[in-house]
C-alpha cells in the first residue's frame, strides 16, 4: 500500500516512511526538530486505568525512540457509550493523561467516535535535536544491542485473556508495559547513541530487521541472553502463543535465521508482538539497567539467532 504513495520532497522532512522508523522527524531550525506519531489499539488488559495508562506509554514511546521530548498529546478515543459507564471511559482517560503528565507533556485535546469495539491511543508531538536524532538507517557494524524491558507482553496478556498466567505474572507485565521509556531515551542519548527503535507490533525480530534493511547490515541476537517477563516460557509450552508472532514469522521469511542449538520456545519470543515494550539501542559502550542482546555484523539485512 505504501509503495503507491508519493514521496515529499520537502528538504525539511528529515525522518519519513522511506525507512519505517518508528516516528516522523520534522526540521524547524538548525537545533531543532519536530517528532510526530500516532498510535492506537484495542484494550489488552481488563483495567480501565491500566487500559490508558499502557496505550500511553506505547504512543509516547515512539517520540523516545526517535531521541525526543515528548510535548503535546492529542487523545484518540473509539467508545460506544452504550457499552458502559462513562466513569469506566473516563478511568481510560485518566490513565492516560497520568502517564501523559509523567512524561512532562500536555493533552491539548483529542477526538472520539462512536464504536462498537473500543480503541484508544494517541497522537504525539515531540521536540529533538536535529543532530541528536536516533534513525534505524544509522546501525553500523561493531555496534553493540541494548534492551531496556523484558520481552513478551504479548504471550502474557495472550494467557491472562485464557486464565492461564498468574495475577503476579500478569501485573509484572502491565507494570513494564506502563513504564516510560523516557530514561532509556536519555541513556541513549548520553552514551552517543544514534540509531535506535522501540519494540512493539512487529516484535523484536521484525523492529530490529527494519534496522538491519534500513542500514544494509546484519543483526546478530544472543538467545542466551533475552531478558523475559516472569512466566513466558511456561506459557509458551502450554500453547499461549499469538497469531502476530507468525505473522510476523511470515513478513519475515527467509530474512529470520534461527540456529538449530536455539531453544526453539524462544522463536515465539522473538517474533511476540510487544505493547510498549522497550528501546533497543544500538551503541558502543554498556547502558546501566538494560540487557545487552546481541550486535551488528557485516552482511545481508537479516536476523541470526545464535544461542
Amino acid at each position: 500500500m505504501l509503495r503507491h504513495l508519493p514521496r515529499s520532497s520537502d528538504p525539511n522532512l528529515l525522518v519519513g516512511i522511506e525507512t519505517r522508523d518508528d516516528a516522523g522527524v520534522f526540521l524547524l531550525s538548525d537545533g531543532q526538530a519536530l517528532v510526530q506519531t500516532v498510535d492506537f489499539f484495542t484494550p489488552i488488559v481488563d483495567d480501565p486505568y491500566a487500559f490508558g495508562a499502557i496505550a500511553a506509554a506505547n504512543s509516547l514511546s515512539d517520540v523516545y525512540a526517535m531521541g525526543g521530548r515528548p510535548l503535546t498529546v492529542l487523545n484518540i478515543a473509539c467508545f460506544d457509550p452504550a457499552a458502559a459507564p462513562p466513569e469506566m471511559w473516563a478511568e481510560v482517560l485518566r490513565g492516560a493523561y497520568d502517564k501523559t503528565t509523567e512524561a512532562g507533556a500536555v493533552v491539548v485535546g483529542g477526538h472520539s467516535v462512536e464504536d462498537p469495539q473500543p480503541k484508544f491511543g494517541m497522537a504525539v508531538t515531540g521536540l529533538v535535536d536535529p543532530q541528536k536524532v536516533f534513525r534505524n538507517d544509522q546501525a553500523e557494524v561493531g555496534d553493540e544491542i541494548w534492551l531496556t524491558k523484558p520481552l513478551g507482553a504479548g504471550i502474557v496478556t495472550t494467557a491472562a485473556k485464557r486464565d492461564a498466567c498468574s495475577p503476579e505474572e500478569l501485573a509484572a507485565a502491565i507494570e513494564w508495559m506502563q513504564t516510560l521509556n523516557r530514561a532509556a531515551c536519555e541513556l541513549g542519548q548520553a552514551a552517543g547513541c544514534r540509531c535506535a527503535t522501540d519494540i512493539t507490533g512487529f516484535g523484536l525480530a521484525g523492529h530490529l530487521f527494519n534496522i538491519a534493511r534500513a542500514s544494509r547490515v546484519t543483526v546478530e541476537l544472543q538467545a542466551s541472553q533475552l531478558p523475559l517477563l516472569p512466566g513466558v516460557m511456561r506459557m509458551i509450552a502450554d500453547g499461549m502463543t499469538t497469531g502476530g508472532a507468525r505473522k510476523n514469522q511470515a513478513f519475515l521469511g527467509e530474512a529470520f535465521e534461527f540456529d538449530a542449538g536455539v531453544d526453539p520456545a524462544l522463536q515465539h519470543v522473538i517474533l511476540d508482538p510487544q505493547t510498549s515494550g522497550g528501546l533497543a539501542l544500538f551503541v558502543r559502550q554498556p547502558i546501566p539497567g538494560a540487557t545487552r542482546i546481541g550486535r551488528v555484523v557485516e552482511g545481508e539485512p537479516k536476523i541470526v539467532v545464535r544461542p
